[in-house]
């Protein structure tokens, strides 16, 4: 029998959400990182508005703050 720690907790954001995310807490702009990421700005803003739909948010900054606060995203 596994121990309930092995067991991944099922993470709210996609991987590439997640990496949106944390490049917007470094200060990038959306041009900034869809050129990171080798994806076009609509893109990035399609992953951001999909990742504040899912946490019920209304702008960018609720979203970072509450996924701060979920412990989704950390400062580094």
């Amino acid at each position: 029998m596994k121990d309930k720690n092995e067991y991944k907790q099922k993470k709210l954001l996609t991987k590439r959400e997640q990496e949106v995310f944390e490049l917007l807490v470094q200060d990038k702009t959306t041009k900034e990182i869809a050129q990171d990421l080798f994806i076009s700005e609509k893109t990035v803003r399609n992953h951001i508005s999909n990742a504040m739909q899912k946490l019920g948010v209304k702008g960018r900054s609720q979203a970072v703050v509450e996924l701060l606060r979920m412990g989704e995203l950390k400062l580094y």
